[in-house]
């Protein structure tokens, strides 16, 4: 049997917001791989952060971050449950750090439901085109548009970003992790990049 580590633990705690016992018994079910066990928790329906998924958040903030040099400006909306989350150190440092990634990293919108269906509509004839210009069969080209497309995705969504602190996790996983860490709902709701002399 694998030996599971009190930092394994510790750590997949801090992912789920769950007990120490379910997360130990999750790490031992699939061999301390903790992606494994995230997803072995999700299957034994344990999983916090999906629990908290059909709360409501309504309470929040709206952050707000300038560039140095004032020629840039993001505006953001991100939810909690309660004001008293809302007013804590790491709610708001998540807040400002998500303003200061989205200057930086120009999302088109917060998920892909987000992204006008003329802009997919647009992008996707782009890619069948580029795929029938490199000579590739028709089954083949209808698989790499599609993986053009989530890579498009993955660039223009904010929550399947790359996060610009730390490449090695997405938005969407940055948020998952603050809301395991601070026990409540998190959402990103909306957000606005002003560039000096460009229209929103």
């Amino acid at each position: 049997m694998t030996q599971i580590t009190a930092q394994s633990v510790r750590m997949l705690r801090q992912k789920t917001g769950l007990g120490m016992m379910d997360c130990k018994k999750a790490l031992q079910e699939t061999g301390g791989d903790s992606e494994k066990a995230i997803e072995y928790l999700r299957k034994q329906g344990l999983s916090a952060v999906e629990k908290r998924a059909g709360r409501d958040a309504s309470e929040g903030l709206i952050q707000a971050y300038i560039h140095q040099g004032s020629r840039l400006g993001v505006l953001l909306e991100v939810n909690c449950e309660t004001d008293f989350v809302a007013r804590t150190d790491d709610f708001q440092a998540f807040a400002k750090d998500l303003a200061m990634h989205i200057a930086a990293s120009q999302p088109l919108a917060v998920d892909r439901e987000g992204i006008p269906a003329a802009d997919v509509e647009r992008e996707r004839a782009i890619y069948l085109e580029q795929a029938k210009n490199e000579g590739k069969p028709e089954h083949i080209a209808d698989k790499i548009v599609a993986g053009r497309l989530d890579k498009f995705y993955q660039e223009n969504c904010l929550l399947e970003q790359v996060f610009v602190k730390n490449p090695d996790q997405t938005i969407g996983e940055l948020v998952s992790e603050i809301t395991a860490k601070i026990g409540e709902k998190i959402t990103v709701r909306r957000f606005e990049r002003f560039v000096l002399g460009e229209d929103a």
